[in-house]
């Protein structure tokens, strides 16, 4: 594999949005006398390039230069896509060292005037060590699949966020602090913790304001994580198949899965699993999805590399996303 440096990725990765954004313009021209054009569509190799980007930076754990590093990327790369980004800061106190770890979600908005929205996020950090190594636990952990995969999705999504229609707008949200753990009962879920903390406040003080009701309010979230797996099976998770207000999201999306003959796509629930759709769902009582292959062997280990993870797979996770956001009334 040829390796580029950062800074032509980062080139090309502004002339493909760009290309994308002068090709709406043209059609704007032209709607007269052409026929509408293909709407974007999911690359699952463009998506691979994004996790190979992501995973040339190595580790990216919370605090750290290489987790600044990717932080500042891709604030570029989904302004340049159109979205609007901001950044949610917060603070932890690590529990071994006492030390004060700096942490920030990233939350990209596409068409933010629209008050019903839906939530796709992701963690974009990656565990300290690749504890479950049974040859080097504290070796290096680089978070293909476990980190990097979810953020590729995300990347490779936002070409086609502007073109959404409808009255729902989508925010993509970037997680810090999923897996800062380095001991058995370690918290996870810091960054989607304080999310949720943050929104349902906001919606409580909006209903007790004289306009009793928020600007804005999530119909449902889905997150993607672990979905570049190269022998890629998504069973549906038990946390989302039993909680009422979530079911019908799960159930939707393995339908569209089901009607583009998406096979990696298994509609039967397997594993219960505390991902950030947990605090989203609990806290800001979001009805949130996880959307996740469990199965993979290299979890937590030196081996989660992209050599394990399938352009693919990750085509299959964005398209029938893409399609599901499409359908969004």
């Amino acid at each position: 594999m040829i390796r580029l440096p950062r800074k032509i990725l980062l080139l090309a990765w502004r002339k493909r949005l760009a290309g994308v954004a002068v090709a709406a313009l043209l059609l704007v021209g032209m709607e007269s006398i052409c026929p509408a054009a293909e709407p974007p569509s999911f690359s699952g190799q463009q998506a691979f390039a994004h996790l190979a980007a992501i995973c040339k930076l190595g580790p990216r754990p919370s605090g750290s230069p290489a987790m600044e590093k990717q932080r500042a990327m891709l604030v570029e790369y989904f302004r340049a896509a159109g979205g609007t980004v901001t950044g949610q800061a917060f603070q932890i106190r690590q529990r071994h060292s006492g030390a004060v770890v700096r942490m920030e979600n990233l939350i990209i908005e596409w068409h933010p005037e629209r008050r019903d929205r839906v939530l796709i996020g992701a963690h974009y950090d990656t565990r300290p060590f690749p504890d479950r190594d049974s040859v080097d636990p504290k070796g290096m952990f680089i978070g293909a699949n476990d980190g990097a995969s979810g953020v590729a999705l995300l990347m490779e999504l936002a070409p086609a966020m502007p073109a959404i229609k409808g009255e729902v707008g989508v925010d993509f949200v970037l997680f810090d602090g999923e897996e800062y753990v380095f001991a058995p009962r370690d918290p996870y879920c810091l960054g989607s913790t304080f999310f949720a903390r943050q929104y349902s406040d906001k919606q409580q003080s909006a209903a007790k304001s004289s306009a009793g009701r928020p600007s804005q309010r999530y119909r449902c979230g889905v997150i993607v994580d672990m979905v570049a797996d190269s022998n890629l099976e998504i069973w549906q998770e038990q946390h989302s198949v039993s909680w009422p207000d979530t079911l019908p999201v799960v159930e939707a999306i393995w339908d569209v899965a089901a009607r583009m003959k998406v096979q990696q796509f298994v509609a039967r629930p397997k594993h219960t699993i505390q991902d950030d759709h947990v605090p989203l769902r609990m806290i800001a009582r979001i009805p949130t999805c996880d959307i996740i292959d469990f199965d993979y062997p290299h979890w937590h280990t030196s081996d989660d590399t992209p050599a394990h993870c399938s352009a693919e797979s990750l085509e299959a996770v964005g398209r029938v996303l893409l399609q599901w956001l499409r359908e969004q009334p």
